[in-house]
């Protein structure tokens, strides 16, 4: 962006935001939790510096279906090993495979099973940052 404007809560200046600073991130694998979604979340950025986005790595298990959940925040899935059948929203449920993007508007219901023989591993980029407030099971709900 080349005119100033507000990102958040953040007055923006030809692109940079106010206490943004270039910086690499490393994540720690040991730092992966299973959660109640059936799937390993390793958190590579979330930070409140940043409340523009998010980025984790899920890994699910061979066999294994997340729960069925939506989230308050738009959301990607960037499918980088396995394969996986996606179900979002009232689309039929597709295969995905490593470089495949699926995009999960705000609110819409999700569920990924891994259909392939190893763990299927992909980035979830969120925005604007994920929160555990943001996240909704649908569990044994009608939309299930």
């Amino acid at each position: 962006m080349s005119a100033s404007g507000s990102v958040g809560s953040r007055q923006v200046q030809d692109g940079y935001v106010p206490g943004m600073e270039p910086r690499i991130v490393s994540a720690d694998p040991r730092a992966e939790e299973f959660t109640d979604e059936r799937c390993h979340i390793l958190e590579w950025w979330n930070d409140p510096s940043d409340d523009q986005a998010s980025i984790a790595r899920a890994r699910v298990e061979p066999g294994v279906t997340t729960a069925l959940h939506r989230v308050s925040v738009i959301e990607r899935y960037l499918i980088l090993e396995g394969e996986g059948l996606v179900r979002v929203g009232d689309h039929a449920p597709t295969t995905v495979r490593s470089g495949d993007v699926v995009v999960i508007p705000a609110g819409v219901v999700q569920q990924i099973t891994n259909v392939g023989e190893s763990d299927l591993v992909f980035a979830c980029v969120c925005t604007p940052r994920f929160r555990p407030e943001c996240y909704e099971s649908l569990e044994g709900s009608s939309e299930s």
